[in-house]
């Protein structure tokens, strides 16, 4: 549970010492640090911070600090000859600033540009789920066209490029199938590959994310928004798998591989899925009876259903679950992710709150959005935490502790949004 660590004291630039957890009042992109509260750990940036002209900006947190401000400076006096004669130490400083300043923009940069490539694909992907889902009924074989193109499309560029990241999206207003389907066909294209699935695997198993679903249209809505169900309606919620199949087969767009992957996407791998509860083996299904359930743990349908935190849904699966899915697909998944996945609002060992995006190469130091109020959002320090070697994840906090300004600023999605982006 996340503590608030006091109020921050104001300090004179001249008591910086290392070990101080500092704050500078200024915008985050007029200081070349990664963020604007930090733990100061070098005499360099002590020297870095004493040039920015922080006078009456600096603060510290003294319950996050392992050090005491040196004594005030007594007034400041003429210029000695010895201090005024040090051009060749004040020009290394600068150049060590903007050296600092330009290698930070230059990352947070890229970190938009993915993003951004992220948020346009997902949109233009999401447009055309929609359509697909909503008219499957009506127009099968116009319908399964679009599903068609867009599952090959997703297929190639995940099998043909070198890197796929994973993105946390941001605040998606509208609510619809496509949510669901589309984390689904992300997460599942991200394991299957992972798991060396061919380009023409994938297509089918995208196909498959994509419409695993489509048959809830034929079941009452509301039986959905209740875990509370009588068993003729939990029968019925059931019966959307063959719904599901049946619609995807008269479009005539999907594979038997295809179709068979949605026939399976609630069995399990010890045989006590649904409908049929039969010992599931084909792989594409076992990769979508796995992604389905994480996202289902945190984004249930039912309202009296809790949403477990990604960390929680991960443990979950783990510990109760792990004999209902292939263990190298679950290892795959929590790999992937990682073991603060993205959407998990978490208290860094510096004290900082942060938001994770996006997963890392190491499972334990994803990148974060640090929480830095002073400033928008959208312009927030991104951090890298496998660059960061002393900053680490100390634990998950759960959103519902946080204070309402906290967690307005970070704006933790109960729905959360994942899409990709490649590297070629």
């Amino acid at each position: 549970m996340w503590k608030n660590p006091g109020s921050a004291v104001a300090i004179h630039p001249s008591q910086l010492t290392v070990g101080l957890y500092v704050w500078l009042e200024m915008r985050w992109d007029e200081h070349p640090f990664i963020a604007n509260r930090f733990m100061v750990r070098t005499a360099k940036d002590v020297a870095v911070i004493q040039s920015l002209g922080l006078e009456g900006h600096l603060y510290y947190h003294p319950d996050r600090s392992t050090a005491e401000p040196l004594p005030p400076a007594p007034a400041a006096g003429p210029r000695t000859e010895p201090e005024a004669a040090q051009p060749d130490e004040q020009a290394a400083l600068a150049a060590e600033v903007r050296q600092r300043d330009k290698a930070k923009k230059e990352k947070r940069q890229r970190q938009r540009d993915a993003a951004a490539r992220a948020d346009r694909a997902w949109e233009d992907a999401a447009r055309q789920t929609r359509e697909a889902l909503l008219t499957l009924t009506r127009s099968p074989k116009a319908a399964g066209k679009i599903l068609a193109d867009l599952s090959a499309e997703t297929a190639a560029r995940i099998a043909q490029s070198k890197e796929v990241l994973l993105h946390l999206l941001g605040d998606q207003k509208d609510q619809g199938p496509q949510f669901h389907a589309l984390n689904v066909l992300t997460l599942s294209m991200l394991v299957g590959k992972k798991n060396g699935l061919s380009e023409r695997e994938l297509a089918d198993l995208a196909m498959a994310a994509l419409a695993h679903d489509v048959g809830k249209s034929k079941v009452p809505p509301q039986l959905f928004k209740t875990s509370r169900r009588k068993r003729h309606e939990e029968e019925f919620v059931r019966q959307h798998v063959m719904y599901s199949t049946q619609l995807a087969s008269d479009s005539g767009a999907f594979s038997k591989e295809a179709l068979a992957c949605i026939a399976g996407h609630h069995e399990a791998a010890d045989g006590s899925g649904w409908p049929r509860g039969e010992r599931e083996t084909h792989r594409l299904a076992l990769i979508l009876a796995l992604v389905n359930r994480y996202d289902n743990l945190c984004s249930p349908e039912a309202r009296d259903v809790e949403p477990l935190m990604p960390a929680e849904a991960l443990a979950h699966m783990f510990k109760n679950e792990s004999g209902q899915h292939d263990p190298a697909l679950l290892s795959s998944l929590i790999k992937l992710l990682g073991v603060y996945p993205p959407g998990t609002v978490v208290q860094l060992t510096d004290g900082a709150l942060a938001l994770v995006v996006a997963p890392g190469p190491e499972a334990l130091r994803p990148q974060v959005l640090v929480y830095t109020p002073e400033i928008p959002k959208d312009e927030a320090p991104l951090v890298e935490l496998h660059t960061e070697p002393d900053i680490r994840v100390a634990e998950a906090i759960r959103p519902s502790t946080l204070p309402a300004d906290v967690l307005d600023w970070l704006n933790p999605q109960q729905r959360l949004s994942y899409f990709y982006s490649v590297e070629d």
